[in-house]
């Protein structure tokens, strides 16, 4: 059974951490790229950070750069977001993605597979 299940999310202050993971199945993450969105209500998707199979190259929106990292666990199907210096603008609910057709990394477009979300919420 295809599943994305994402975790971690919760409520914390400005300047602190959060790590979300994305549980996998089998068929949604072997030999495939991931990434992490991000959506708040009344906006579009936004693309957080992506990393690559293979090579295991990595990318990230500019808001987050130096301070967020994805990451990848093989042998247990999982994805990660290492979220660190946490700032209100960074509240919205994360999606976990995976297998990447066409399109750039950051478009919701280009990727089949969705979890359901976890909520960040960061307070000032």
């Amino acid at each position: 059974q295809r599943q994305l299940v994402e975790s971690g999310g919760g409520s914390v202050q400005a300047g602190g951490s959060l790590r979300l993971s994305c549980a996998a199945s089998a068929d949604t993450y072997s030999g495939y790229s991931m990434a992490w969105f991000r959506q708040v209500p009344g906006k579009s998707r936004e693309g957080v950070a992506a990393i690559y199979t293979g090579g295991g190259a990595t990318y990230y929106a500019d808001s987050v750069k130096g301070r967020f990292t994805i990451s990848r666990d093989n042998a247990n199907y999982s994805l990660y977001l290492q979220m660190n210096s946490l700032n209100p603008e960074d509240t919205a609910m994360y999606y976990c993605a995976s297998r990447k057709v066409v399109g750039t990394w950051d478009e919701a477009s280009a990727w089949i597979y969705w979890g359901q979300g976890t909520q960040v919420t960061v307070s000032s």
